[in-house]
């Protein structure tokens, strides 16, 4: 039987946009089946079309060098990140209530995002071995 962890991410700053795919790449590289749920305002990282995530607050204004210095030790910036995940087959959803809340249409959704209702994803998680709250 395969492993599961599960991630909620309920913020779209550039640190919480990140945190699950460092996580999420490096558990499906080991075998483990990954599912990333989106809810509240980390809804705008699955919906954004070439989002580039932003750190928070004053931080913001050193989200370029941060960048850098990432690449320079080998990880890639947020649009390369999701593109690794969805290559190592990291389940994507974005909540449905929140989708309701905020007007966002399946439409908006990037290419290989699920919508999927808390119940559901309270099922996956209840089923995982490791749950992470990011946000």
């Amino acid at each position: 039987m395969t492993e599961k962890m599960c991630m909620v991410v309920s913020e779209g700053t550039f640190d919480k946009a990140m945190m699950p795919l460092l996580m999420g790449t490096t558990a499906a590289a080991m075998g483990t089946e990954v599912h990333v749920f989106y809810t509240f305002f980390g809804t705008k990282l699955v919906t954004a079309k070439g989002l580039k995530p932003k750190l928070p607050g004053m931080w913001r204004f050193f989200t370029g060098m941060f960048v850098k210095k990432m690449k320079a030790v080998g990880v890639g910036n947020y649009q390369e990140m999701m593109q690794q995940a969805k290559e190592l087959g990291i389940n994507f959803y974005a909540c449905s209530t929140t989708m309701g809340l905020m007007g966002i249409k399946e439409s908006d959704l990037l290419p290989g995002v699920k919508v999927l209702g808390a119940a559901a994803f309270l099922k996956l998680a209840s089923e995982s071995k490791t749950t992470l709250f990011i946000g």
